[in-house]
């Protein structure tokens, strides 16, 4: 609706954007004096773009044209000026005119228009207006007063919820349209109701509709019930889900199936069913989406999707790669062993056209097929070394590199083959993570190779070519090979020699500190300070020597006081991804041990307390069924031990603040610092801490009495309540 440029404006690049050259005053000025104008141009009025008021009280003389653009264009102004102008409620008659009036073209439009302006204090004013508008048989104007109900809903529930024998009404239309935001009025206004929404459901489930839109919803509804209800695959609702498999529209059926496929436990014979209707729309426009809800099935259920390997294989030579590539990823995890062969072939046939990114699905899918088909590693191995060899970016060249270190770990007679390649891509790597990470493996694993000696070439040029980072890991790797052989001791010390001369610190002080156990040779000392690495938590031990070094002492700092390293909280990942969605570079997940020694730190009662030792499991401490719940973790120290209490309140109708335990301790055990939980809303967990103080003479047992003393905010009362003993 902006006026064309001329050609010469276009060819310059100029008329890109009409509007970048002009002057705020200057367009408020011509506003205003063209509204003001006997006569209305309409092609130039409803190209105008105004933030005034003033402006926009000068806009409603738009009112008086019958122009259709520029009536519409008038509507939109308003819903977008609702915010910042003043006194924008001075259209409301106009609009409620318009929202009665004969002109249909015009209804629409002034409803959301209206609905758009009007607060909560005037929407019954025009809540008879609203409900004639709902059950209207234009379908744009029952459309509109739907859509501006579904938004009203928010902020005017109580009056909204007055128009569902309305909204009933219209879900039974014939237009798709109105059925569809019927259903949606309908379901937000009933979707804190599970049994409303069960029988809506019921109802609509059994009358049938016209719409595929209010299909997809109900379905939505139906797999979002099942899921929150855990009702089984015998359940009414799967019943209705799988039904709509066989609906005429390819939309129907595709959300139908991929509900279906979403579900938790689902077996491989209930999926059938859904694998059954995504052949269907394989032919259609959907078939990238489809193709990729194939991956995703046969990540859990490859045999739910065998049966389509044939039309799969059909689809790796397809224009689209993306779609290529998920053909492909679903193949390697859906084929048998003897497939393995073909399917590298075509894939090395359309590897370099993709981008990285779907390169990187592909190497994750090679690297689960390694896993499944340990025999045909040298297949793989073969060709991940020709991808190695391909230009890419970090993310693809990691996830070779992990998928070649996967294979040499889970199968010993590849590791020279492995290894043999990854030397290979070192001389050229452009990547440090990825070079540190190959030098730690030729460390680790070189020594125990036949031949030995032919790494040692490769770890070298790293000292002499790459940075100060890489130097350091191949000294590192270098000293591993001459504590683990005794033949190649002589040539590792010389090698050692050079390396002391380095120009950057790390380097020399490595290469002098393993020259110096090396000439030792004893293998108690290659064992503690060269195979094995630190077993404390390196977290904790930066904390340590922080602490360390706030602190004057003349004491010499003691490893002792470090704490061990413990397993970190990780998710065992059984399945790859069908996708690469992480982006961050690796980095190890710090154990519990750590993230309680990181809180403690942060409360500054318990900084001087020294390096935490131990933290025990959760114990619960109340039933789940009280009206607070408390649950105790004890973080023991060397001279202390602090309880930290995890709090629930799960009465809505307080807000709790400054919320203690209060305990009593035995004899010789004494309570320092109590550090409330300043406030405990409604189902929202806190935490407060109580710090004891351990003897001196035995600090090794103690029992005391717990009891929880809150303020709600609503009665300002206090609350007693026994939680059960706590022993050490």
């Amino acid at each position: 609706m902006i006026k064309k440029f001329d050609k010469k404006d276009e060819e310059s690049g100029s008329g890109s954007n009409p509007f970048q050259h002009l002057e705020k005053s200057a367009v408020l000025q011509e506003i205003l004096r063209q509204f003001y104008l006997t006569y209305i141009f309409s092609d130039w009025s409803f190209t105008i773009i105004t933030k005034s008021t003033e402006a926009f009280f000068a806009m409603t003389r738009l009112f008086q044209s019958n122009d259709q653009t520029l009536r519409r264009m008038c509507y939109l102004t308003i819903k977008e000026m609702a915010n910042i102008s003043e006194d924008v409620i001075i259209v409301t008659s106009s609009l409620t005119k318009d929202m009665t009036g004969k002109e249909d073209v015009y209804r629409g439009p002034a409803i959301r228009a209206l609905c758009r302006i009007t607060d909560t204090t005037m929407l019954q004013a025009i809540e008879r207006y609203m409900k004639q508008a709902i059950v209207d048989k234009v379908p744009s104007v029952s459309s509109s007063a739907l859509v501006s109900s579904l938004h009203m809903v928010k902020m005017s529930y109580d009056v909204v919820k007055r128009w569902v024998n309305e909204a009933q009404e219209a879900a039974s239309s014939d237009n798709i349209m109105v059925q569809y935001h019927a259903l949606g009025l309908l379901y937000h206004l009933r979707k804190n109701d599970r049994l409303a929404v069960t029988k809506m459901l019921n109802k609509f489930t059994k009358s049938g509709l016209k719409s595929p839109f209010a299909y997809c919803m109900l379905i939505r509804i139906a797999s979002k019930l099942l899921d929150e209800t855990e009702g089984g695959h015998d359940s009414p609702l799967f019943d209705f889900i799988e039904g709509c498999l066989r609906n005429k529209n390819e939309m129907v059926v595709y959300e139908a199936a991929s509900a279906i496929v979403h579900m938790p436990n689902c077996t491989a014979r209930e999926l059938a069913p859904a694998v059954s209707g995504y052949y269907l729309t394989l032919i259609s426009f959907l078939k990238v989406i489809v193709v990729f809800c194939f991956c995703q099935v046969a990540m859990k259920h490859p045999s739910a999707v065998t049966a389509c390997n044939l039309d799969l294989e059909n689809l790796i030579t397809d224009s689209n790669r993306s779609i290529a590539t998920l053909a492909i990823t679903t193949l390697l995890k859906t084929g048998s062993e003897s497939s393995v062969d073909r399917l590298m072939k075509q894939i090395s046939s359309f590897v370099s056209e993709i981008s990285d990114e779907f390169k990187v699905v592909v190497v994750q899918a090679i690297s689960a097929l390694c896993q499944k088909y340990p025999r045909k590693h040298s297949v793989m191995m073969n060709f991940l070394s020709n991808m190695l060899r391909d230009d890419g970016g970090f993310e693809y060249k990691r996830a070779i590199v992990d998928c070649i270190i996967s294979i040499i770990e889970e199968n010993p007679e590849s590791k020279e083959t492995g290894l043999a390649h990854l030397c290979e891509f070192i001389e050229d790597c452009e990547h440090t993570v990825l070079a540190t990470k190959i030098l730690h493996l030729l460390g680790k694993e070189g020594p125990r190779t036949p031949q030995p000696s032919k790494y040692i070439r490769f770890i070298f040029n790293r000292v002499v070519l790459e940075s100060e980072a890489v130097r350091a890991a191949a000294v590192s790797a270098l000293a591993k090979f001459g504590a683990q052989n005794d033949d190649l001791l002589p040539s590792v010390l010389v090698l050692m020699q050079r390396c002391m001369m380095d120009s950057d610190d790390e380097v020399r002080d490595r290469a002098t500190f393993y020259m110096n156990v090396l000439q030792q040779k004893q293998k108690a000392l290659n064992a503690a300070y060269i195979f094995n690495g630190l077993s404390v938590s390196i977290p904790g031990l930066e904390k340590s020597l922080h602490q360390y070094t706030l602190e004057p002492t003349e004491k010499p700092f003691d490893m002792k006081s470090v704490p061990l390293v413990t397993t970190p909280i990780t998710e065992q990942k059984t399945e790859i991804a069908p996708v690469a969605t992480s982006k961050l570079p690796e980095k190890l997940a710090p154990s519990r041990q750590d993230i309680y020694q990181e809180q403690l730190a942060s409360i500054p009662e318990f900084q001087s307390l020294g390096p935490l030792f131990k933290s025990s499991d959760p114990v619960q401490l109340t039933e789940a069924e009280t009206e607070y719940v408390v649950r105790c973790i004890k973080h023991t120290f060397a001279r202390h031990m602090v309880f930290q209490f995890d709090c629930t309140n799960t009465l809505n109708d307080q807000l709790l603040q400054k919320v203690v335990v209060q305990m009593e301790p035995s004899e010789a055990y004494e309570v320092e610092h109590y550090i409330p939980a300043l406030s405990l809303p409604y189902s929202q967990p806190g935490s407060c801490y109580t710090l004891i103080r351990l003897p001196d003479d035995d600090p090794t047992a103690g029992s005391g009495g717990n009891g929880c003393r809150s303020h709600p905010e609503s009665s300002q009362t206090k609350l007693w309540s026994s939680l059960g003993r706590s022993r050490r």
